[in-house]
């Protein structure tokens, strides 16, 4: 079987590609289906692996309540970061305290950019945050897998491009 970090690298996750690897194991996304699914997604929400932050100021989140932008400068301050591109200061907070039992993501958002953060973060949201990804992926839903990441299907061409890469480097059909 193909590792996934073998499959990252492929897909060009470069320094991500190891903690990648090692977030799967550890949490539990092990099926080659759902590892595909995983790294099409954040290798879009990334792009390519280039940044784990949002090229955007973040100001288009200001004063939105669903994510949790309560006070002012939030929107800029809780940006989207990480290889998902976690987003809002509820997400912030709640990532937090699952890693680390406390509220360092939110007094130091840049955290969730960087390693290992920026994979754990990933992880978190797809198993945590929005645990029926997993069920999706196992049926191969990318369009469903797209929505609960990203609220709509924006980028869904270029998800469903790197679907089959990561598909082809695990040997799915």
């Amino acid at each position: 079987m193909v590792s996934t970090e073998t499959v990252a690298a492929a897909m060009g996750a470069g320094i991500y590609a190891q903690p990648l690897e090692a977030a799967c194991i550890n949490y539990g996304i092990t099926s080659p289906l759902e590892k595909a699914h995983f790294l099409a997604q954040v290798a879009h929400e990334s792009d390519g692996f280039k940044t784990a932050e949002e090229y955007a100021s973040g100001r288009a989140y200001e004063g939105r309540k669903d994510l949790g932008n309560v006070q002012p400068g939030d929107g800029v301050r809780f940006k989207g970061r990480g290889l998902i591109q976690l987003t809002g200061r509820a997400n912030y907070a709640d990532y937090s305290r699952w890693k680390y039992g406390d509220d360092r993501a939110v007094k130091t958002p840049g955290l969730v950019a960087q390693l290992p953060d920026a994979v754990d973060a990933a992880v978190w949201y797809w198993t945590v945050r929005r645990p029926r990804l997993k069920v999706m992926a196992l049926a191969d839903d990318v369009v469903g897998v797209t929505k609960a990441i990203n609220g709509g299907a924006n980028g869904l061409a270029d998800r469903t491009k790197k679907l089959r890469q990561a598909k082809s480097l695990f040997g799915i059909a």
